[in-house]
C-alpha cells in the first residue's frame, strides 16, 4: 500500500499508519475515533503502528470523520488584566493539544446583558462539546443554567459556588494570603493595607478572608480604613494606594489582591517619593509576568494558573470522552515569592 507524507510538514499522515498496519485508512480513523466496530487483533495492530510512527491525529480531520466536533471552548472575560487570561490560554491549549482537540475562543466583556445569547451562538457555532469557564464567568448562574440545559459539560476554575456534577478546580486563595501577610508581620510590620480584589471574583473574599485571619491570629488590631477596594487592574491599584498614603500615619506595608494592583501600587509610591522597600513594603499574587518586571521586583504568591487551566481541561477532557471518572475538584496550593518589594519595617 503506497504511503503519503504531509509535503509541507514531513508529518507522519493516515496513510502512513495504515500502511504499516496493512489495512485501509478507513480502519485506521475507526481506531483512532475510538469506535467499537474493529477487530481486537485489527485494532491493536493498528495501534502498534500509532505508537511506532508517533501518529498525531489532525483534531479538524477526525471531527469530520465523525459525529464528534472534538472542540472544546474557553469563555474567558476579556479583561485588562490579560497577564491572567494569557495563563489560562496557555493551560488550556495545551491540555487540548495532548488530546487531539481544538481549542476555540469566546471572549467577552463583563458586564454583558447578552451573555446567554452570545455564550448560545458561540456554542452552536463551534460546536462546542465541553467549555472551561475561568473567573469569573463560572460564578454567573446564567451562563451555567445555558450549558446545563445544552447538555454542554464544563470546567469552572476558582468559581464562589461549586457544582457538585461539574468540574471545579481552585488554588488556596485564603492560605496563601494568610502566608503574605504572615510574612509582613515577621518582618517587624503592623500598619499592613490591603486592596480587595473585584467584588464579582470567589478569589478576592478569600484572599481577603486570609489576611484577617493573619491579623486575628498574630494579635495584630485590624483597621477598617487600611482597606480600599480594587478591580484587579493597574489603575484601581494606583487609586488605592493614594488614598492609603494619605492616612497618618500611612501603612509601612500595602498587600495587593493581585500584582496588576501592586504595580499600580509602586507606580504610585515612586511618584510620591516614597521608597520601596525602604518606607513601603508592597506584596501582590498570582506571580504574573509584570512581578518581575517592575523595580523592585514584587514579592507574591505564585498561583499556578496555567497548571489549573490545564487540569481542569483535561478532566473536561476525560468526561467527554468517557474515561473513569476522577475527582472534579481539585485545589492547588500557592507558593510564596520573596523579592526585593519587601524589608523589615523601619
Amino acid at each position: 500500500m503506497p504511503t503519503r507524507r504531509d509535503a509541507r510538514s514531513n508529518k507522519v499522515t493516515i496513510f502512513d499508519v495504515a500502511a504499516r498496519a496493512g489495512v485501509s485508512i478507513k480502519t485506521v480513523s475507526r481506531v483512532v475515533n475510538k469506535e467499537s466496530n474493529v477487530r481486537a487483533q485489527t485494532r491493536e495492530r493498528v495501534l502498534d503502528a500509532v505508537r511506532a510512527l508517533h501518529y498525531r491525529p489532525n483534531a479538524a480531520a477526525r471531527a469530520l470523520s465523525g459525529n464528534r466536533s472534538r472542540v472544546v471552548g474557553l469563555v474567558y472575560e476579556n479583561a485588562q488584566e490579560f497577564s491572567y487570561t494569557q495563563h489560562v490560554l496557555n493551560g488550556a491549549l495545551g491540555a487540548c493539544e495532548a488530546r487531539d482537540y481544538a481549542l476555540l475562543l469566546c471572549p467577552t466583556g463583563l458586564p454583558n446583558p447578552d451573555i446567554v445569547d452570545r455564550v448560545r451562538d458561540f456554542a452552536a457555532e463551534g460546536r462546542v462539546e465541553g467549555v472551561v469557564l475561568p473567573a469569573p464567568l463560572g460564578d454567573l448562574a446564567e451562563v451555567r443554567a445555558l450549558l446545563s440545559e445544552l447538555s454542554i459539560p464544563f470546567a469552572a476554575i476558582t468559581p464562589k459556588e461549586p457544582s457538585p456534577e461539574e468540574i471545579n478546580i481552585s488554588c488556596r486563595d485564603r492560605d496563601a494570603t494568610f502566608g503574605l501577610t504572615e510574612y509582613l508581620i515577621g518582618q517587624g510590620h503592623r500598619a499592613i493595607g490591603f486592596i480587595t480584589g473585584h467584588p464579582d471574583h470567589a478569589a478576592s473574599g478569600e484572599r481577603y478572608a486570609g489576611y484577617r485571619d493573619a491579623l486575628r491570629d498574630h494579635g495584630v488590631p485590624f483597621a477598617e480604613d487600611l482597606v480600599r477596594q480594587g478591580y484587579f487592574d493597574f489603575e484601581s491599584g494606583k487609586r488605592a494606594a493614594g488614598a492609603l498614603l494619605e492616612l497618618t500615619p500611612a501603612p509601612s506595608a500595602i498587600i495587593a489582591s493581585n500584582d496588576d494592583m501592586a504595580a499600580g501600587v509602586l507606580f504610585e509610591a515612586r511618584e510620591r517619593g516614597t521608597s520601596v522597600p525602604g518606607d513601603l513594603s508592597i506584596v501582590g499574587f498570582d506571580d504574573t509576568r509584570i512581578a518581575s518586571r517592575v523595580w523592585p521586583p514584587l514579592t507574591t504568591a505564585r498561583q499556578p494558573i496555567a497548571r489549573m487551566a490545564e487540569t481542569a481541561t483535561r478532566l473536561l477532557i476525560d468526561r467527554l470522552d468517557g474515561e473513569p471518572a476522577r475527582s472534579p475538584e481539585q485545589s492547588f496550593e500557592c507558593e510564596l515569592v520573596i523579592r526585593e518589594s519587601t524589608a523589615r519595617a523601619r
